[in-house]
């Protein structure tokens, strides 16, 4: 059975570090805490580890997982093309509660599911999260609940759900409470579509209400942002 390990308690994050980077490394999958809600992470660059994600939550490859990095710099690795008004957006909201989707740099070689040539990216605002990306690069990372309930909050909650398709569960804490909990709104990340604007045949488009407003967007990128669209359930 997995182990929860609270990483309030130095040894314990120890421990559980050292055991999610081995579980990263050998294509297993691993619970993390972030600055929204708890996400199940695999190596982004193993299409073994990426199919077991998407089998633990029980959802098909036409959902493919957004991808956690640990810095500014990679986005421009990962995306073909970085708008400035997307570049403006992470500089505003990195680390934190929005995620962007772009087409993906041609170079790349992952299989990610159905992503129509594009992929979803956010830099989470979470010390645990980005130690461990620090450390073993991209993370394919989803929300950590099945298909259909509500993400985890919590570790518990997550392997209430999850249970033992998990190798390793790190504790950090209620997730998302640097962010206003609202009855009846997403907690999780909002997500922008940019690759219309990227291509040059559009603006950015909202596919989830999440964390991060329409009026906090507007302040930063203005009319580049169109009417939104509709909700989208995907990333954590």
């Amino acid at each position: 059975m997995a182990s929860i390990y609270d990483c309030s308690v130095d040894s314990e994050l120890l421990t559980g570090m050292r055991l999610a980077r081995a579980a990263i490394g050998r294509g297993e999958l691993v619970v993390i805490p972030t600055d929204t809600v708890y996400g199940v992470a695999a190596d982004a660059f193993n299409p073994a580890a990426v199919q077991r994600l998407l089998d633990a939550k029980g959802r098909g490859r036409q959902s493919p997982p957004p991808v956690l990095v640990p810095g500014i710099p990679t986005l421009a690795a990962l995306a073909e093309r970085v708008p400035d008004e997307v570049d403006a957006l992470v500089k505003a909201f990195w680390p934190g509660g929005l995620t962007i989707v772009l087409p993906a740099s041609p170079s790349l070689v992952w299989d990610l599911g159905e992503t129509k040539g594009t992929v979803a990216l956010r830099m989470p605002k979470d010390t645990i999260a980005l130690e461990l990306l620090s450390e073993t690069g991209p993370l394919a990372v989803s929300s950590a609940n099945l298909t259909g309930r509500p993400a985890a909050r919590t570790a518990a909650e997550a392997e209430a759900m999850l249970g033992d398709s998990i190798s390793v569960y790190l504790d950090g804490g209620e997730a998302g409470a640097d962010y206003e909990r609202v009855e009846g709104k997403d907690s999780s990340s909002t997500i922008v579509d940019a690759t219309a604007l990227a291509a040059g045949v559009g603006g950015l488009r909202i596919l989830r209400h999440g964390v991060i407003s329409v009026d906090q967007l507007r302040e930063v990128v203005g009319d580049a942002l169109d009417e939104p669209a509709a909700a989208a359930d995907a990333a954590p």
